[in-house]
């Protein structure tokens, strides 16, 4: 089955069903829920799998037939053994770290990813009132915790990067390696920040680039990917090759990465 409604179109129902999915979120950051280890040594809360439930149900409500990757159920059955031509691929919570820390840079994650290419995407940090979606086009909204419709958005666009550069690193999981890869990109004005937040705020023209040296999985970056493409950026390998998903091979995991606002000035960027 493949989807016959836009883009946009799509990203806006994905971007209300992450607002349905904030809902219990919110509810166990104010309770200060504890989490649990999986069998890979990651956190996880009723958080994650509240939030996952709620996306799970209305996908198949608005789109039904449409193969759905989550993290905890994959973390539950295991991966497909055969990639979809579309599926919506869900990290219900992307920086469980953040949400434990209380820093509120957790967000939650929704792609639609078509013949290994994010076409639609939300990224919603619930605890920071803001949502991000993007299909043929970006948008950002500001909404109170609790607000349950999406009305309409901003329309968001990267910004053309000049020295120093705007870098966001990752505030959990920052290593050596990506300090040395961050020397090559020239001046930089460095910020930590958490979970998929990064690729958001480089899509609203808040920054300028991210990168990751190491493996992360498809679903901790399809939504963003999504979004960053909408609003002119990209997405790539350390060989320059853009981002890709459905890597089976692969477990569904990615190498290292850079988002980056503006593509014109991509191919000048390698990581070593």
């Amino acid at each position: 089955m493949v989807l016959t409604l836009g883009n946009d179109e799509i990203a806006r129902d994905l971007a209300a069903i992450a607002l349905a999915a904030a809902q219990p979120v919110l509810h166990h950051y104010a309770l200060a829920s504890p989490a649990r280890l999986k069998s890979d040594a990651s956190p996880v809360t009723a958080a994650d799998e509240e939030a996952e439930a709620v996306i799970l149900e209305q996908l198949a409500q608005r789109f039904p037939g449409v193969p759905v990757i989550a993290e905890e159920l994959a973390s539950r059955n295991g991966l497909p053994s055969d990639m979809p031509r579309e599926a919506f691929f869900v990290d219900p919570l992307d920086g469980t770290r953040e949400f434990l820390a209380r820093n509120g840079e957790f967000t939650i994650n929704i792609a639609l990813v078509r013949d290994g290419v994010p076409v639609a995407g939300v990224v919603h940090a619930p605890a920071l009132g803001r949502i991000f979606w993007g299909g043929a086009r970006a948008f950002m909204r500001h909404v109170p915790p609790g607000m349950k419709e999406l009305g309409t958005g901003t329309p968001i666009h990267t910004r053309k990067a000049f020295a120093p550069l705007g870098l966001l690193e990752s505030r959990s999981h920052f290593s050596e390696a990506d300090k040395c890869a961050m020397a090559q990109l020239g001046p930089i004005a460095p910020r930590a920040v958490g979970s998929s937040l990064k690729f958001a705020l480089i899509a609203a023209g808040e920054a300028d680039v991210c990168l990751r040296i190491g493996p992360t999985m498809e679903w901790d970056t399809a939504a963003g990917d999504a979004l960053l493409r909408a609003a002119g950026g990209l997405t790539f390998t350390a060989a320059g090759a853009p981002l890709t998903y459905g890597k089976l091979a692969d477990g569904l995991k990615n190498q290292s990465y850079v988002a980056w606002g503006e593509p014109a000035r991509a191919a000048a960027i390698r990581l070593s």
